[in-house]
């Protein structure tokens, strides 16, 4: 039985979603940075780790100036 990737504790057929190659509880696939849980499909990958497409992964591995106002909208 294969294990979730967040809360180590075994994945069931039904509760399954499968992405980044891996099996997850539904409420366990969750943006690494601001925590909002993710559907499988509609998300980005960092280091095998799940981030939200806006505004996170842009604002944390986006080129420079990408962003959505305040500290994260310039890198220097």
């Amino acid at each position: 039985m294969p294990k979730c990737p967040s809360c180590q504790k075994e994945v069931y057929f039904a509760e399954r979603v499968t992405s980044l190659g891996k099996d997850w509880h539904r409420p366990c696939l969750k943006c690494e940075k601001c925590k909002k849980t993710l559907s499988a499909g509609s998300h980005a990958e960092h280091d095998g780790k799940p981030y939200c497409h806006r505004p996170c992964y842009g604002a944390l591995f986006g080129p420079g100036g990408f962003g959505h106002g305040g500290t994260e909208s310039h890198k220097y």
